[in-house]
């Protein structure tokens, strides 16, 4: 089960850049989660692009955006616009199907 979540919007943001993106970030050329990731769902908006996680810990998201996310995001032609606007959240309550 989760306990803490993120969106991130990026103003902008195309699907392209994502995938771009995601494919360095992720395991398995973007099609994986990374430890610690329960969830990933992610698709263009009005007005740019926004990603939903998951994740078990706060302290798993945070390993993960130092230690992949933010230097694969500085290395690869034509990223997600940054920054994000970030909304955080603990988890209270989680269905599935």
């Amino acid at each position: 089960m989760a306990t803490f979540g993120i969106t991130h919007f990026f103003k902008g943001g195309t699907q392209e850049q994502y995938d771009n993106s995601a494919r360095r970030a992720h395991p398995d050329e973007g099609k994986g989660l990374p430890p610690g990731q329960t969830y990933h769902a992610a698709g263009p908006t009005a007005g740019g692009f926004l990603i939903v996680a998951m994740w078990d810990s706060k302290a798993s998201w945070e390993k993960f955006r130092d230690d992949t996310l933010g230097p694969v995001l500085a290395s690869i032609e034509n990223p997600l616009p940054a920054p994000p606007e970030e909304k955080e959240f603990q988890v209270s309550n989680e269905l599935t199907a």
